[in-house]
């Protein structure tokens, strides 16, 4: 059965953590912001290729969802052919640290998991 999520949160602890996740949450997003906190500014073209998993579609929306939640500014160029930018906002950069827990986390996980694995054999 599906979770709804909250319309305010203002419930119990932990609340907070989901209203985070909703806006960071999924597959692709903490990538392209720690992509974006690593380059500062990327192209679009820029991004598919640093994610060659991700197809432009999937970019295209969750750029457009991080842009409409203020963490991803959006700078188009008048020139032909158009030429965008992105790069986080001042209030995307606020998520360094969590971007960069997140990513010591990852590393630990990914040695643990080697580990692990060799450990095995």
């Amino acid at each position: 059965m599906a979770r709804t999520p909250h319309k305010t949160f203002t419930c119990a602890a932990g609340c907070t953590v989901e209203a985070t996740l909703e806006l960071i949450g999924g597959k692709w997003k903490g990538v392209i912001l720690y992509r974006l906190l690593t380059e500062e500014v990327l192209r679009f073209n820029a991004l598919r290729r640093l994610l060659p998993n991700i197809t432009q579609r999937m970019l295209t929306n969750q750029l457009r969802e991080l842009e409409a939640d203020g963490l991803v500014m959006r700078k188009v160029y008048a020139e032909v052919p158009p030429r965008v930018e992105y790069r986080l906002s001042d209030y995307g950069q606020t998520l360094a640290p969590v971007i960069a827990a997140l990513k010591a986390w990852g590393d630990t996980h990914v040695r643990r998991g080697t580990a692990s694995r060799r450990a095995k054999r």
